[in-house]
């Protein structure tokens, strides 16, 4: 069962770098049971990892933006500080 609660705005995104990334493995197993250099397998496999890294930033980000953001909120400025500085290096990921 799916909780509608915890569906965001860049769900979509993630999905789609996530089944492009597939669609990558998928195409470098088939480089390597074709022979083909391993150069190029391991500079396919670098860009199946990008685009996992990626998609795994969006999520925590947009984790952070949504669902942490809501119970922050109430806070007092001076409370928020920790977590505004826990958003921001998370960009450093």
């Amino acid at each position: 069962m799916t909780d509608k609660a915890h569906i965001h705005q860049t769900h979509h995104e993630i999905i789609t770098r996530l089944k492009r990334a597939g669609g990558h493995l998928r195409g470098i197993i088939e480089m390597i049971e074709a022979g083909r250099p391993c150069v190029d397998i391991a500079q396919q496999l670098h860009a199946v990892e990008k685009a996992i890294d990626e998609a795994k930033k969006t999520l925590i980000r947009d984790h952070l933006d949504h669902c942490l953001e809501g119970v922050a909120r109430p806070l007092p400025r001076q409370h928020r500080r920790s977590i505004d500085e826990f958003k921001e290096i998370t960009r450093y990921l």
